[in-house]
Order: C-alpha cells, then structure tokens, then sequence
C-alpha cells in the first residue's frame, strides 16, 4: 500500500459568492484525491474558508451586519456547492475557528521572540482589494498603479513586519534545488523572476483602529494579523493532527508535507514567496516545503471572469441545468492544468455529447445488449488474450502517468482513446455476424468477454471523475467489488460473469439551439 497524501485547495475568501473558478480548483482536487485513495494511498483532502480581512469587513459594514454573519452566510454557500458537486473533502478549515487562531498566534509569537518580527512606520501606496501596500516595483510602464490593484490610495501608519527579504537566497536555491517545488514545471521560471525582484519587507499588521476583523497579534493588543499571514496558516493549522510550533506531534509529520492546489493568480507571491518563507523562518527544512499545483484560469468572452465585468458563470446553476456529472467531465477534460481556458455552455454540451453519451454510453449500451441477446448475460473467458487487453493495460498506464502529473485531461483523453478502440473493435469484429455461425461461438465468447472486462476498467478509471456515473456503470455490469487498484488488473470478472441489464448512464444533452 502507498503511503500518506495530504492534498488540499487554497481556502476560498468568503468576501463574495462562488463561481466556476472555485468550482474547477474543487473539482481538480477532489479527482487527484480520489484517484490517489484509487491507488490504494492513505488521503487526507482538507478545503475551507478564508474568514479576516479588510475586504470581508467593508462588504459586512454595506450589508449592515457583524462579519461573523456576513462570513458565515457567504461559507454556507460554498458548503452547498461542494455537496451539491461530490467534493470528498475530508476536513475542513476555517480562519474564525479557535484551533486556527491559537495556532497563528504560536507563530507570531515565536517569530517575535526570534526578532523576525519588528515595528515600525511606512508610509506609502496601499491597495485596499489586495490590502497590502504597493512599491514603485508595482507600478506599471506608464508609472500607473494597474487596474489589478483596485482602489489604491496613500497611507502612513505604524505596523509589525516581517524580514522577507533576509530570505530571498534561501528561497532561490529552493527553487533550483526542488523540481517538484512548482507544477506545472513552467511556473517556476515565473516564481524565480519574482523572487529576484524581491526587496524590502513583508507588513504583517493592520491597526485595530481601522481593522477588528482580524486575528489579534499576542504580544500586541493594539493589531490584528494581515489576512496573509493569517490563511496561508490553515494548510498547517488545520492538517491532521494540527501543527505546533511550541511541540512536536508525530501525527502531522507523517502527513505533512502537502500538495497545494492554487489558482495562478496567487502563486506570486502568497504561496510562492509569503508562504515558502513562513514555514522557512519556523524550522521547516527544505525538503518539508509543501509541492504547489498552480492550475489557470477559466475566461468568458475572451477575459477572466470577474464580478466587476459581470461575466462570473454560476456553478451551481449549470449543475442544476446540466447535471453535476456533466459539468465534473467539462471541467476535467477541457483545461489543461496550469494553462486557462475559454468557458462556453456549448462546448460543455458537445463534450459531454461527444465523449460520455455518443462514446461510452454507447459502447456500455452496445456491450450488454448484445452479452444479453447473444449469452443470456452470462459472458465466459475464452481463447487467448484479446487486443483489447494489450490496449487497456496502456490506458491504465497513461491514466497513471498522467494523474500524477496532476494533468486529468490528459488522462481522460487517453480514457477516450481506449473507448474510441473498443468501439472500432466491435464494428471490426461484428459480433452480431459471429452469433449467426454455431462453429464460431468460442469467437464470441472471447469478444462479449473483452468488451465487459474493457468496460469496468474504464467505469473504475474514470471514478474519481464520474463517480456517480461510475457506480452506475459498476452496478449495470454487476461487478461489485471495491474501488482498488488491484482491481485495475485485466481479468478481474472472473471467468465466468453474469451482467445486469443496460439503461443509459449518459443520456443526450440537448442544447437549446439544436
């Protein structure tokens, strides 16, 4: 059996409702993980909530109400989401929750104690959306804050901060030491530029007197901690066993160190910078550095989605609308991970359409129907091995390679290719011509049996995508056993097995412009 594997997302901010982009990242999780528990790992799969900052308070105060509703509010409507599309989180975290506060506050303390922390007044830029002041390293060509940056006004006000910028070497020989630091590998020429540029130091604190939502600093009553330094602490927070920075607790280092899953936008330089450094400056040695997914974005009309624009896609609806199944495949097979997207409702359609109801809900149909009328749904082993067998082992293989890249399109791709064959295999061989020749019937006992046994590899392979379609598939050929990897191998009905009867798993979806 493999070992442990904790994985989690970054925690979405509660500041505004989900949309597709948050969906994608949950989706993309719960498939690694569910195909890692497929492989026979131990999985840990933590997701949540970001609860502090400045943004959550301003949008709180419009509303009316304390941000303690305002956040829970907004955290149901996560909640609802992840039930409604199968996410098979395993814990949750949240920033408001007391475990989480004492730990960040463990930090802070030690980090001050170390002199890593220190006070003093800044004066400068600050942008309220990404609430963190600016540099003119900020600025863009045209000496202009970018329109990134939101709303960006002048401040001066006294704040703890943190040495960043002693760091900078330690994190650059990081990055050229750890090839598995960044996935995708291209992310890392990015990080890298990044960290070059790096100067300067990180302001930890916001005044309580413009800012109480937020976690007080322990050894001064008078901030509360940046929304940074706050969540980035939930992935150690919040992992099993809990992670204290005054003890040592054997339980969250047999899981530690995680595989992050982030969107690109905050790779630099929360994740790749921020958080590197953080667990840098408590003790974490480079080779307990967590591996970051860096997955892109999904664009709508040529541009990323943003509220702002008004072009978010409502995940929840297109669920209701389409079936959560359907849109779990779109999102898998149509971005590769760390690369963006184009979102369209038609190209979900037709690749729902094409692959999963014309594909594989035909050869399933195909398959039992013909083990039925010519077998009586019995289907016995016979003759050698079928060129389907030589096929399938290549799809596992590739389906592996690939998921462990944390690339489920290429993955499913080549599920599609194997489909594609054991279709082109039955028109090929025209079974319903065999069953017409008594002398042949040992033919197509060997070619009923190939297709039943291509079929539950391809329902097991592609469950941590379908897992409701899936286990449908599963029960319509009545192979019962568990989800395994051992299960993986050709063969595994038997010599003899009894299929159940067909009834479409992947019934047409039709657009409203057909």
């Amino acid at each position: 059996m493999a070992g442990s594997f904790f994985l989690t997302t970054a925690i979405d901010y509660t500041n505004s409702a989900p949309h597709i982009g948050h969906a994608y990242e949950k989706v993309l999780a719960d498939v690694i993980a569910r195909y890692r528990r497929l492989r026979g790992e131990s999985v840990y799969f933590l997701t949540g909530v970001d609860q502090h900052g400045q943004k959550v308070q301003q949008s709180a105060d419009r509303e009316g109400i304390a941000p303690a509703e305002f956040v829970r509010n907004v955290t149901q409507q996560f909640l609802s989401l992840w039930t409604k599309l199968g996410i098979s989180y395993d814990g949750w975290a949240a920033t408001t929750e007391p475990q989480h506060k004492l730990c960040v506050q463990k930090i802070l303390q030690r980090l001050f104690d170390e002199g890593q922390l220190y006070k003093a007044t800044q004066g400068g830029h600050y942008s309220v959306r990404q609430e963190q002041f600016l540099t003119d390293k900020d600025r863009g060509p045209d000496g202009e804050f970018g329109a990134e940056w939101g709303q960006v006004e002048y401040r001066e006000e006294e704040n703890y901060y943190f040495r960043l910028a002693e760091h900078k070497e330690w994190l650059l020989a990081l990055i050229g030491a750890r090839e598995d630091l960044i996935q995708p590998a291209f992310r890392r020429a990015e990080l890298r530029n990044a960290v070059e540029k790096l100067s300067g130091d990180l302001c930890i604190s916001r005044p309580r007197s413009r800012l109480e939502w937020g976690i007080e600093l322990p050894f001064d009553a008078n901030f509360v901690t940046y929304v940074w330094f706050d969540a980035l602490v939930n992935y150690i927070s919040f992992a099993p066993g809990g992670y204290d920075p005054t003890s040592a607790n054997a339980e969250f280092h047999n899981w530690w160190p995680a595989t992050i899953v982030i969107g690109k936008d905050i790779l630099i330089p929360a994740h790749g910078i921020y958080w590197m450094i953080m667990l840098h400056a408590i003790g974490f040695t480079d080779a307990q550095m967590p591996t970051l997914v860096v997955h892109g974005w999904w664009n709508f009309g040529g541009a990323k989605m943003s509220k702002s624009l008004g072009n978010v896609v409502d995940p929840a609806r297109l669920a209701q609308e389409y079936g959560v199944e359907a849109l779990r495949y779109y999102l898998m097979s149509d971005i590769a991970t760390g690369k963006d997207a184009e979102f369209t409702t038609e190209r979900l359609i037709a690749r729902y359409n094409a692959d999963l109801a014309n594909s594989l809900g035909n050869l399933l149909n195909r398959a039992l129907n013909m083990a039925h009328r010519y077998r009586d749904g019995t289907v016995r082993r016979a003759g050698g091995d079928s060129p389907l067998r030589a096929r399938a082992e290549a799809m596992v293989e590739a389906v592996d390679r690939e998921m462990l890249a944390f690339q489920p399109q290429a993955a499913l791709a080549a599920v599609s290719e194997f489909v594609t064959a054991c279709n082109a295999y039955i028109d090929m061989t025209a079974p319903w011509t065999i069953a017409k020749e008594s002398e042949r019937a040992e033919t197509l006992d060997h070619i009923l049996y190939a297709l039943i046994e291509s079929l539950r590899l391809i329902a097991l392979i592609v469950s941590p995508v379908l897992p409701t379609a899936a286990r449908e598939m599963l029960f319509q050929l009545n192979w019962r056993d568990e989800l395994t990897r051992s299960a993986l191998a050709w063969g595994g009905i038997g010599d003899q097995h009894t299929v159940g009867k067909p009834t479409p798993v992947f019934p047409r979806i039709e657009s409203e412009a057909a």
